[in-house]
């Protein structure tokens, strides 16, 4: 195995995380799995920051990875020296990320002529939190914003409950933004906690809902790195958190559960982008929702929303073994990427997390289906990978109405059921 390794002793200079001027996307093909073996051994790498954007699958084994100008060209010779085919999809990830931000700061100006809120936009936190507080007083007696916690850096974790009344009601939960880097997740929940408020008392499917059961929704799980992702690094993943000791920052919160905490597809190094943290839990946002969950105990159906990839997933992830109802899993996951192809004919795959993409252990909806929330569902949006995290703002719209096809579909089978 040395000999693989023989063109990567070039590098590398210090790399400085919040600019990626020269970095590029690569998409890797590897034709078997002693590539894929080869390509993924380099992930702990520290010298090399490769960023494993998408992960290889059962189906396809494409692997995009964001590589670092000082890295890159080390890197391309590996992939030629082990005959591992690959293509250029981002050429310039930094002109891309000034095209957003310009994008961005145009659309901000143009909204301060309007008192709208604009939902094919990308908003800071203060913007979301803001919004939140507009929406419940817009739509008072079936919207509240609530406070469930508070993040590593002192950051209220709010929720938006939607309800008619009454206690000890069943209830769907919804969280977005858990990575901070995947912007069109809370952009796509903003949009339909906005269609949720609007349709109660107008839409049929909504309204008989919300006679019967309540909502709740997350919009940013992770608000520390959401607003870091708007002030410093466009491409922050994990949460902020620190200790003694820890030369690195924070831990990717969708391995910190307490569901096969530490095992495969999570790893032990502070600086990796997948690191599970020191215990289960430990993270303040992890916490939040754990503790509220166990509180509730009536909550059927739990939904996070990420991305990218367009997959819909259901556990499990820390082991390939089959959820009891996994054909029931199976067919309702079926039905709602069926419902979401009827907009705009964009295409999911569907499967258990382990099925479907990898092994992932202490992810969020692992721990709840085994807490007893048999509907336990995980989104990957927009798109396949040519703009990956990047998803340009005209993407949010058409994203979240087709995504609210596939919830729909989920959400009433749950009501069903409850």
């Amino acid at each position: 195995m040395r000999t693989h390794f023989i063109f990567l002793s070039l590098l590398v200079a210090v790399y400085a995380e919040s600019e990626f001027e020269g970095d590029q996307v690569l998409r890797l093909t590897p034709r078997d799995e002693k590539q894929v073996s080869l390509v993924m051994s380099l992930e702990d790498k520290e010298h090399l920051k490769l960023d494993i954007w998408r992960y290889p699958v059962k189906s396809d084994r494409i692997i995009d990875v964001h590589v670092p100008e000082n890295s890159l060209q080390s890197f391309k010779v590996f992939l030629e020296y082990n005959d591992i085919q690959y293509s250029v999809m981002i050429e310039d990830l930094q002109v891309m990320i000034d095209n957003e931000k310009a994008e961005l700061e145009q659309m901000t100006m143009k909204e301060r002529s309007t008192s709208s809120f604009n939902y094919g936009k990308y908003h800071t936190l203060d913007e979301i939190y803001s919004w939140m507080d507009s929406l419940a007083n817009e739509f008072p007696g079936l919207v509240q914003k609530q406070q469930i916690g508070t993040s590593f850096e002192g950051r209220p974790l709010y929720i938006l409950k939607f309800s008619t009344g009454g206690t000890g009601r069943p209830a769907i939960w919804i969280d977005s933004g858990i990575h901070a880097r995947e912007w069109v997740s809370p952009a796509s929940a903003i949009w339909m906690a906005n269609k949720i408020s609007s349709d109660y008392g107008q839409e049929p499917f909504v309204t008989s809902l919300l006679r019967k059961m309540d909502i709740y929704m997350e919009i940013v799980v992770n608000p520390d790195g959401y607003a870091y992702t708007h002030t410093t690094n466009r491409l922050w993943r994990k949460t902020r958190s620190t200790s003694p000791g820890r030369k690195c920052v924070g831990v990717d919160a969708n391995r910190n559960f307490d569901a096969g905490f530490g095992g495969p597809g999570t790893s032990g190094n502070p600086c990796m982008e997948t690191y599970h943290g020191p215990y289960p839990n430990s993270e303040r946002e992890v916490a939040a929702i754990v503790n509220f969950v166990q509180s509730h105990r009536n909550i059927k159906s739990f939904i996070t929303i990420h991305s990218y990839s367009q997959l819909l997933m259901f556990p499990f992830g820390y082991k390939c073994d089959p959820p009891a109802n996994y054909q029931e899993l199976d067919a309702l996951a079926t039905s709602a990427v069926r419902s979401l192809a009827t907009l705009y004919g964009t295409r999911y795959r569907i499967g258990s997390i382990c099925e479907a993409i990898y092994q992932a252990s202490g992810g969020s909806i692992d721990w709840t289906y085994n807490q007893g929330i048999t509907f336990s569902f995980a989104f990957e949006l927009r798109d396949t990978g040519r703009y990956g995290f990047l998803l340009p703002s005209n993407q949010i719209v058409p994203t979240a109405e087709e995504t609210w096809l596939a919830m729909k579909t989920i959400m009433s089978y749950v009501n069903d059921r409850s």
